[in-house]
């Protein structure tokens, strides 16, 4: 069950047997890839503990703080994968995505430290949280009932058997925002969504055949488009290719589109950024990356991935990289030339 920072905290000081069980910079590199997260995260408001110090599975309550002065709550875990299948800014923040939503469910009730704020009140600011006795924030009065050493500043109870949490006024919340009147919570018994049906435009093909598919997103990137022009300048592979006929389903299609292919060689290369927001390639996204990845390896296609703005690698070809320009190129030809031989490889450099 998840608990306050300071209970985790002193739980990990007796069973490691250490007055600093983590040291500032531990985990620096997990949360790298999270920018934006960094940004909401503030430890005066977390018992002066560094977000470097926190495991990112760990199981405790943060409090963090959003760009537009929102306080919540909500474990590393949670705060990670909270992006989910949108691109706003606002994704990293519950009350923030209640508000770009209007008419989705009733309005989130702002969380400050010691209460939680009538619906409708301004968003608080960092004087919400005050400053204890030895330096810890000050958590409010209430306890959270059921949820053992939770931080009683934001109100947030034990979790229901439907998977909702209630806050303060009673009513139940899911990913902190009151669900909307008349709504049924979610059971576990109730039968799972239908299977997406697969789409009929791809092509009759053996798994592994590139082809150039009608589904595939256009390129938005700019960066994406120079990142190409560099690459197939260096290359004398057959361009235009933008499908890999699979095996198994990927949303609704037996294909995947990999950011550029590379036929002759049988190399899918994807351009990996966290985009403006932070929010790509991180959290769902990265599982979503590497079952991409694990198709295109059972049709018999190897993957590397260009990983820039802190992002880990994924895969043994994966290449991190601050930007992508004429030497990540040529490190990006040399680990063609690892996976596929020198003698290969060279044959189509230009």
């Amino acid at each position: 069950m998840a608990e306050r920072i300071e209970a985790w905290w002193a739980r990990r000081q007796f069973s490691r047997g250490l007055d600093v069980p983590y040291e500032v910079g531990t985990y620096r590199d997990a949360w790298a890839s999270y920018p934006m997260l960094v940004r909401q995260y503030h430890p005066d408001l977390n018992a002066g503990i560094v977000l470097s110090q926190i495991p990112p599975a760990a199981d405790v309550l943060l409090l963090w703080q959003c760009e537009a002065g929102h306080l919540f709550v909500a474990t590393p875990s949670e705060q990670r994968s909270r992006p989910e299948g949108r691109r706003r800014r606002s994704a990293w923040c519950p009350e923030c995505t209640s508000g770009a939503r209007p008419g989705r469910g009733a309005p989130a009730a702002p969380m400050r430290a010691g209460r939680l704020a009538a619906p409708g009140a301004g968003a608080p600011g960092a004087e919400g949280v005050r400053a204890g006795a030895e330096g810890a924030p000050a958590w409010a009065e209430a306890v959270p009932a059921g949820a053992e050493g939770a931080p009683s500043g934001v109100r947030v109870d034990a979790p229901r058997g439907d998977g909702t949490r209630s806050a303060g006024s009673g009513e139940p919340v899911r990913a902190g925002r009151p669900m909307s009147p008349g709504v049924a919570p979610r059971r576990a018994g109730r039968a799972r969504r239908t299977a997406r049906p697969l789409c009929k435009k791809t092509p009759e093909l053996p798994a592994g055949e590139p082809f150039v598919s009608a589904c595939a997103p256009k390129p938005a990137s700019a960066a994406e488009a120079r990142v190409r022009a560099a690459l197939f300048a260096r290359l004398c592979v057959t361009p235009g290719m933008n499908a890999v006929r699979v095996n198994r389903p990927f949303f609704g299609h037996l294909e995947v589109w990999p950011d550029f292919l590379l036929p002759e060689l049988r190399v899918a290369v994807e351009y990996d950024t966290v985009g403006r927001h932070g929010l790509e390639h991180v959290g769902p996204r990265e599982e979503t990356d590497r079952r991409k990845d694990r198709l295109l390896r059972e049709a018999g296609w190897e993957v590397v991935r260009l990983r820039t703005g802190k992002l880990r690698p994924l895969g043994p070809h994966d290449l991190q990289l601050p930007t992508v320009g004429r030497g990540g190129i040529d490190r990006l030809v040399d680990e063609l030339r690892s996976i596929r031989g020198p003698l290969m490889v060279d044959a189509y450099l230009v």
